[in-house]
């Protein structure tokens, strides 16, 4: 009997341990967390660090916040006493 709840106890300690690695999550610092919660968004803006998330009810989705830089191309345009600038 005793035997039969060491067993159980393992097992238990294991799924506990499966789950808690499927429910963790990282933020990284240029990023915030949204949660969804089936498919409705589930409270606040998640912060850099760590994070947990229901498993298969929360969704997390990672938006980059950081700036990104564009080319933009030159334009010419005529001034009011009728000079050509690129700008």
């Amino acid at each position: 009997m005793v035997q039969e709840l060491a067993i159980a106890g393992v097992a238990l300690v294991c799924v506990l341990l499966v789950y808690a690695a499927a429910a963790a999550r990282v933020v990284k610092q240029y990023e915030r967390g949204v949660v969804f919660r089936l498919g409705r968004l589930a409270g606040s803006v998640r912060e850099p660090g760590f994070t947990m998330v229901v498993p298969m009810i929360d969704r997390l989705r990672k938006v980059n916040m950081q700036i990104v830089t564009m080319p933009v191309p030159a334009q010419d345009g005529i001034t009011r006493d009728n000079v050509t600038v690129r700008v």
